[in-house]
């Protein structure tokens, strides 16, 4: 296995949108999806990919800000490894590279939000030395 770790330009939507609705069980339709990638496209956001070979095989998107209490921070989003290459320690590579690549951004912090019934994830964050600072609290308009 060949892995490599790069930023997707938004020409290559029609690849993201299969690996988020496999982490969103197909909550929103693929229409609404590519809409709403080419508007994140339009902020703060990247999206990371994890190639084998040519194939993509994972994904973060990456949003960037400045907050009051972190400084400059990437929030990794919607972050996704194919079920066929989980355990093979790709999570914690794909981690270290989004690490580098936002320091050479000049970025100094990471923050996430994982949803609570992620059991698996919550494990993986706590491995990599993230602590819970708060509650993601959301409400539909």
């Amino acid at each position: 296995m060949t892995v490599t770790f790069k930023i997707i330009d938004k020409e290559y939507i029609d690849a993201i949108v299969p690996l988020v609705q496999k982490l969103n069980g197909n909550q929103v339709s693929n229409h609404v999806l590519k809409q709403r990638f080419l508007e994140m496209f339009s902020q703060n956001y990247e999206c990371a990919g994890v190639f084998n070979g040519e194939k993509l095989i994972g994904i973060s998107g990456l949003w960037f800000c400045t907050r009051h209490y972190s400084g400059k921070s990437v929030e990794p989003d919607h972050v996704f490894i194919d079920d066929a290459y989980r355990g093979k320690g790709l999570g914690k590579l794909f981690f270290e590279w989004i690490y580098n690549y936002a320091k050479l951004k000049g970025y100094e912090s990471v923050e996430l939000n994982t949803y609570v019934n992620n059991y698996p994830s919550h494990k993986f964050y706590y491995n990599q030395g993230f602590k819970i600072l708060g509650y993601h609290f959301f409400k539909k308009l």
